[in-house]
């Protein structure tokens, strides 16, 4: 009996019939023919899921290179994903649990738990502290300004993009997107306009130069920070934009006629985000406008699950959009308009996906193979998340009432 056999025997036992093929370390093949073809290049992979059973697992089996895809990854995840859905998590009974060690132990899958691969955030302190949320930004934003400015071409935009037509390029797109928040700011020269969680200074860039604001921008991220105030003096700017390294708790100089906030409320945490909310409140004039880009899930699942939380983007916290308009009511701001954008967060991550793709010897020379790896798995199933309707990503635009601040009762 081959391993492929066995582990096909092991994997039905847990799964069912398998919506996928298997080529094991020896390259003996077992499966249904037409499906997507995984590949277990050494035993270690079935030790890293017998160690870590579920995402996490998975996760640095294929991180590590022990564990592979065969053709296009992103293909492959969705058509297993789909032929598993409705199976219900693997929870095997404790009374086959001797049986499968012992196929395990058959295969030379058993041993000691393998090292995790590097990357992992190893951030420490209170949960959303100042110096947590730095090290937890600077984890997952100073990777380096090169990867970045490679994946994300000119506009150097790290959100969903706005797409308005079938052939546009990413760069357009993102351009239409800086374009939609200006313009639902109401953006006029001369607006003073407060950009938090800038990233690398691309929105802020924009309104200065096409509708003429005088732009605050902040980020936590050292090499953002630098990156975004060197863009700044190249574009001529610098005596309209200020870009600051600082928390927003920080911020006090308001009034400002508009405030922009784009994919940085979902590091805030649940507990800190009606204070996030009253802050932004604070620092607008009355009739000030604030533009909350946000992403959103359901109440059920509010992480990014145990990879994105491992690897990517620790304590991040996400809410059905309409708690978010809760909370923004709660801190006294009139909402005007929700618009959601979920399929345009797909075809954003697909093109970044497709550029790890096509310049793939590029970012290997950049960061590693891991890493590089990491990201492929991370933009894949991204994709997938908002294309299936597991996660959004929303616009919000909020009002601060001319009168008193009217304060309603958050949804419990």
């Amino acid at each position: 009996m081959t391993a492929a056999d066995r582990l096909e025997a092991l994997l039905t036992d847990l799964l069912g019939p398998l919506p996928f093929r298997l080529r094991a370390w020896d390259g003996s093949t077992a499966g249904p023919d037409g499906t997507p073809t995984v590949v277990l290049r050494r035993r270690r992979a079935l030790r890293r899921l017998l160690w870590q059973p579920g995402e996490l697992g998975l996760a640095d089996a294929y991180i590590t290179g022990d564990l592979d895809v065969e053709g296009d990854l992103a293909e492959g995840l969705g058509t297993v994903r789909r032929a598993l859905a409705g199976r219900g998590p693997v929870r095997p009974a404790a009374r086959d649990l001797p049986r499968l060690l012992a196929a395990a132990a058959r295969l030379g899958a058993l041993g000691p738990r393998p090292a995790p691969p590097g990357g992992r955030a190893a951030v420490r302190g209170t949960l959303h502290s100042r110096g947590r949320d730095r090290a937890v930004v600077s984890h997952h934003y100073d990777l380096s300004n090169e990867f970045y400015a490679l994946l994300l071409g000119p506009a150097m935009a790290y959100s969903c993009a706005y797409w308005t037509s079938g052939d546009e390029s990413l760069t357009d797109a993102q351009t239409a997107k800086f374009d939609l928040v200006c313009r639902k700011l109401d953006l006029r020269p001369g607006s003073r306009l407060l950009d938090v969680g800038c990233g690398w200074g691309a929105l802020a860039r924009h309104a200065a130069k096409h509708y003429g604001a005088r732009v605050t921008a902040v980020t936590l991220s050292r090499r953002q920070h630098a990156f975004a105030s060197a863009l700044v003096a190249e574009a001529g700017l610098a005596d309209r934009v200020e870009v600051l390294l600082r928390d927003y708790r920080d911020l006090a100089d308001g009034p400002y006629d508009a405030i922009s906030c784009i994919e940085m409320g979902e590091h805030v945490g649940e507990r800190h985000y009606p204070a996030f909310a009253g802050r932004l409140r604070g620092l607008l004039r009355p009739q000030g406008r604030l533009l909350v880009q946000q992403m959103s899930r359901g109440a059920n699942a509010p992480g990014g699950g145990a990879f994105i939380e491992t690897y990517i983007a620790p304590d991040m916290h996400m809410r059905p959009v309409g708690r978010t308009v809760d909370l923004l009511e709660g801190a006294g701001l009139e909402v005007r308009q929700v618009e959601a954008m979920r399929e345009h967060y797909a075809r954003t991550i697909d093109a970044w996906y497709d550029t790890l793709r096509e310049r793939h010897a590029d970012f290997t020379g950049l960061v590693g193979e891991p890493t590089v790896r990491l990201w492929q798995l991370y933009t894949a199933g991204s994709s997938l998340a908002f294309a299936e309707g597991r996660m959004g990503v929303d616009q919000i635009l909020a009002v601060r009432p001319a009168g008193p601040a009217v304060r309603y009762a958050a949804a419990p």
